[in-house]
């Protein structure tokens, strides 16, 4: 019989297989967007594809850096074609980083071939094991506790 420290440990183990397995898929859906883009550069695209026209301060602030280092990441995305600052329609004052088509293209490309590698997985399992994976990622995904949304967005994950 197995002690409970071992046991904890394979379960450990187990769940750090399986994220390194999610991990994967979403490293290999984002390499044709990493390759004009940064990280940060496309969390940026994912949040205003996502929630759209969003200030600049606000972008920021989702992203964990400061408004004057922003600016200058904003108007890099603006040259590469990716975004567009307009007008905040309700305060004049107020600019908006919106995405524009390419952005949105982009972002649904990687999403689609985030969600076709996955259902590639799932295809190559069984109909029991698919309902193993999916009660066992519903139950930690509720042991876990809520995720941070804007986060999760920021990285390229639908709620």
């Amino acid at each position: 019989m197995l002690s409970p420290d071992h046991e904890a440990d394979e379960d450990v183990e187990a769940v750090l297989a399986g994220s390194r397995a999610v991990v994967g898929i979403s490293v290999r859906s984002l390499a044709d967007a990493m390759e004009s883009l940064t990280l940060q550069q496309y969390r940026v695209l994912v949040l205003i594809c996502s929630r759209g026209p969003l200030r600049s301060g606000a972008l920021a602030a989702a992203i964990g850096v400061h408004p004057s280092t922003f600016t200058r990441a904003v108007d890099r995305l603006v040259a590469a074609g990716w975004v567009v600052r307009q007008d905040n329609p309700d305060t004049r004052r107020e600019v908006l980083v919106a995405p524009t088509d390419k952005a949105r293209v982009l972002v649904g490309q990687v999403l689609a071939r985030r969600r076709a590698e996955f259902e590639d997985v799932l295809a190559r399992m069984t109909s029991d094991d698919r309902a193993s994976v999916r009660d066992g990622f519903a139950r930690f995904a509720e042991a876990a506790g809520d995720v941070d949304i804007p986060q999760a967005a920021a990285l390229g994950y639908e709620s």
